[in-house]
């Protein structure tokens, strides 16, 4: 098997099996350099690397460059040139190279805990927007393709059963959208130092006050409810379900876009 071959046999597997990793690729080669057009690299969410873009200094930014490429899912193009090392360069070779990221994330899971009218529309919009939708309602009927029919995960029963049956990851965005405070104090519990990137819960400043003051009661910290988003959603007066999904999954995508590397 090829080197470049291998490499893309590996791409495949950490697409299916969901493992964060970055296609590195020389695209351009000029003059006396490690390794011409076409090289490829991968390099793992967990460091891992694996074929070669030219070894030494140029390599290990290559890494770093990658490591950063993951966390802003953006591809960039790195020209490095091979000349003087005193000035910065990574090599003495004599050439440039220039050298393609592509971060390939797996797919982004929408959480959806609630599906009532609003937990439907999400649901709805999530999978129209490509994420990975998890659907779950202790009102087993709800969590059903009857109800929701494009979710790629139907988890009816008690919520603990369902956080344990899909484990929640930093690429996990959960929308908490449920018919009352009480049944938000049971579940804020089994959210809050959990991975999720985002976690918002529905509802007026005055019922999330009212949350807060029960969680408070029971004994989660102050500062664990911080990062929480609630009342959810960005502000763009939504009335109807439909309109509330759209200001949920506008500022999961607001945080997506902007948010900036640890």
């Amino acid at each position: 098997m090829s080197d470049n071959l291998h490499i893309l046999t590996e791409l495949l597997a950490a697409q299916q099996t969901g493992e964060p990793v970055v296609l590195a690729t020389v695209i351009k080669a000029r003059g006396s350099v490690p390794r011409h057009s076409g090289s490829k690299m991968l390099i793992f969410g967990d460091g891992r690397t694996s074929g070669s873009v030219g070894g030494g200094e140029m390599e290990a930014r290559v890494v770093q460059e990658a490591v950063l490429a993951l966390k802003d899912g953006r591809t960039r193009i790195l020209p490095y040139t091979l000349v003087e090392p005193e000035r910065g360069d990574p090599g003495v070779c004599g050439g440039e190279v220039e050298v393609y990221l592509e971060p390939y994330a797996p797919q982004a899971t929408l959480l959806v805990i609630g599906c009532g009218h609003v937990g439907q529309a999400v649901a709805e919009l999530g999978h129209f927007l490509g994420y990975r939708v998890v659907v779950t309602d202790d009102r087993e009927a709800l969590a059903s393709p009857d109800i929701i029919p494009n979710a790629d995960v139907y988890l009816p029963g008690s919520f603990a059963d369902a956080l344990a049956q899909n484990p929640i990851t930093a690429n996990t965005f959960i929308v908490l959208v449920t018919r009352n405070v009480l049944v938000d104090r049971e579940i804020v519990p089994l959210l809050v130092h959990s991975p999720a990137a985002y976690i918002g819960v529905l509802g007026s400043s005055r019922r999330w006050a009212e949350t807060k003051r029960l969680l408070l009661e029971d004994g989660l910290a102050a500062e664990d409810l911080d990062r929480f988003h609630a009342p959810i959603g960005l502000e763009i007066e939504a009335e109807t379900p439909e309109e509330i999904a759209v200001s949920i999954m506008g500022q999961i995508i607001q945080l997506r876009r902007t948010r900036q590397p640890a």
